[in-house]
């Protein structure tokens, strides 16, 4: 009856949303995650971090199996066809692209036969800790005209479900129905979030809903030019960019989950879904290296509002409209995925300091100068305070780009990120004429690079995870994207043969890091991360291993699912991914990747490249 196991593998889910919020639909029809009104905001449905009993929304064929899952073309609108004993159906999913309001719409539609729809509704508010008070309500609309909605409220959250209203299940705090349909019959249920002291909006036009969704994605993704053989991979991960953009304020999460685990049955659950500003750094370099720069000037705004204040102030994060207080704390009455515990909200790396932030911000916004957006005094102004703070800090230890919570280090990435700012900021004082105190930049920025040459290079000739450590990094992948060295240098060349050597698992995929031993403060261990591969894709296509690049390349388009979406993590051995879903951060490498690719095998031109050519150190 559309019921299935706990534990959907993560992969599997399919995601829908409206620029604001999303939701994710498993195979089997269960809607298990929908955070309103914003991605940040509390979930009413938490089957995927809990039990049915902690929120679902079923709609499903009784005794029946899915057949095909698919996008409508440049979409996501989710369809889904079934096959029952009688008959056969389609399903659409999808989330209106409104700019007042935030509804999901479930249709389905008798395309054979004969069906029996199950339609199942189980509200839990605030994360699952609240069971909503839920009523039949007549609503009274202009003209004369009424509709009865069911009406769950619980404290400042409600839910108006429009359409066939299903029947209350005596002691299960749940509403379920089956329905008959026959060849040419359809349902469409609308469920609409809103505040509970506000008026219950009307059902809205679910035919013109749909068109007008369909053709604002179609329209955004009609300039898309991506060429080879992952072109239609990088056009889903720009729309998937796209949309964990949120529509009003320009603040990009880094993905739409919280607490999917790094490690199956582990400790390592963590809140994605604020703005980092490393990830929408790098989320806007992949971004404008494929002509979107409207939402990089949209994201720039965001920053002038989010860094808005003392500069001292400076966070790694922030939450969709700015905010700071990301304080982490657990729920201990979810089970978590896969009994992965303990489920997080907000998220405690919020107060570390990440020396390599201040350049990637630098970097992209670099590259939006560079596509003609001009400086005002203000945006300059805030670069300038930023610089100013990188100098006050230059010699402090931080946590690192993989916000490692043992002890703070000299990470030879994050000096090679902060030689990077200042070598943006004297490209800007040089190519566009800007104020600022250049000669300071030039001896920090030169110092810089002699330090990481002196401490950050192990005998053996390749970089170092940190200075006094002889371990490897896969962020080190990041110094040539950075312009710090060049792709082929010996140095980069050495470090790519130790992460060959001690960061690759059994089947080809690279581990950020060796987490023996506690090393990032954290028990347990984790499994290959997705951008750190797509980062060594890069390396590979720019230092004259193309056919390793579009090997190792394969390999990760296969892990994807059927509807190309990515997590952080992919464990090879087991097939499937972990971690949160779906990753920025894992997108962004494969278009980089791809460029690569396309760049070194001469498809496309250089600056198609994902976003920092320019950047070199043939400048230093």
């Amino acid at each position: 009856m559309g019921e299935e196991p706990q534990d959907v593998p993560i992969g599997e889910y399919a995601f829908i949303g409206d620029l604001r919020t999303a939701a994710l639909v498993s195979p089997g029809g269960s809607l298990d995650w929908l955070c309103l009104p914003r991605y940040d905001s509390p979930s009413v449905f938490n089957n995927l971090l809990g039990t049915t009993d902690d929120g679902r929304w079923l709609v499903a064929v009784e005794d029946g199996t899915v057949t095909e899952r698919h996008w409508l073309d440049d979409t996501f609108v989710l369809s889904t066809t079934w096959q029952g004993p009688d008959g056969t159906a389609e399903v659409l999913d999808w989330m209106p692209v409104e700019p007042e309001r935030s509804d999901v719409v479930r249709r389905i539609r008798c395309t054979s036969g004969r069906v029996r729809v199950v339609h199942e509704l189980c509200m839990r508010f605030s994360y699952g800790s609240i069971v909503p008070w839920v009523h039949r309500r007549t609503v009274e609309r202009p003209g004369g005209q009424s509709e009865q909605v069911l009406w769950a409220v619980g404290g400042p959250a409600a839910l108006a479900l429009h359409g066939p209203l299903p029947d209350p299940v005596p002691g299960e705090k749940l509403h379920r129905k089956v329905h008959t349909l026959q060849e040419g019959q359809e349902l469409t249920w609308v469920l609409t979030g809103l505040d509970s002291w506000r008026e219950v909006p009307p059902m809205i036009d679910a035919d013109l809903a749909l068109r007008e969704t369909l053709a604002d994605w179609r329209q955004w993704a009609a300039p898309i030019e991506a060429k080879g053989e992952w072109a239609q991979h990088v056009r889903r991960s720009l729309m998937v960019l796209r949309a964990l953009t949120h529509r009003d304020t320009g603040g990009i999460v880094a993905a739409a989950t919280t607490s999917l685990p790094e490690d199956l049955g582990g400790s390592r659950n963590w809140d994605y879904r604020f703005t980092w500003l490393r990830d929408s750094a790098l989320t806007l370099e992949a971004m404008m290296a494929h002509g979107f720069d409207g939402g990089a000037a949209a994201w720039r705004r965001w920053l002038l509002r989010a860094v808005a204040g003392d500069p001292e102030d400076l966070l790694i994060m922030y939450g969709l409209g700015g905010e700071r207080d990301l304080a982490e704390r657990e729920l201990p009455h979810l089970r978590g995925y896969a009994e992965s515990r303990p489920v997080r909200i907000g998220n405690g790396a919020v107060g570390q300091y990440q020396a390599d932030v201040v350049g990637e911000v630098m970097i992209a916004l670099g590259q939006l100068r560079d596509a003609g957006e001009g400086e005002d005094s203000f945006s300059w102004g805030l670069q300038q305070a930023m610089l100013d703070l990188q100098t006050r800090r230059f010699n402090e230890p931080d946590h690192g780009i993989w916000e490692m919570r043992g002890d703070e280090m000299f990470f030879t990435h994050g000096r090679a990120m902060m030689w990077a700012a200042y070598d943006q900021a004297i490209r800007a004082v040089d190519e566009y004429g800007l104020p600022g105190d250049v000669g300071t930049w030039r001896e920090l920025r030169d110092a810089l690079r002699a330090e990481i040459f002196e401490k950050g290079v192990g005998p053996d000739g390749a970089f170092r995870q940190a200075y006094g450590s002889d371990e490897v990094d896969a962020s080190l992948l990041q110094l040539p994207q950075s312009g710090f060295v060049e792709y082929d240098d010996p140095r980069m060349l050495a470090t790519v043969a130790r992460i060959e050597s001690e960061l690759l698992d059994s089947h080809g995929l690279v581990h950020r890091y060796r987490t023996h031993g506690g090393v990032d403060g954290l028990p347990g261990g984790e499994s290959s991360f997705m951008i750190c591969s797509f980062w060594l894709v890069e390396q590979y296509a720019h230092s004259g291993r193309l056919d390793d690049a579009e090997a190792l390349m394969a390999k990760l388009v296969g892990a994807m699912g059927g509807l190309g979406l990515l997590a952080e993590e992919y464990d090879p051995a087991a097939g499937r991914m972990l971690g949160n879903y779906p990753q920025a951060f894992s997108h962004l490498g494969l278009i980089r990747a791809a460029d690569a690719i396309a760049v070194c095998r001469g498809d496309v031109e250089p600056s198609r490249h994902g976003g920092r050519y320019g950047t070199s150190a043939r400048r230093s």
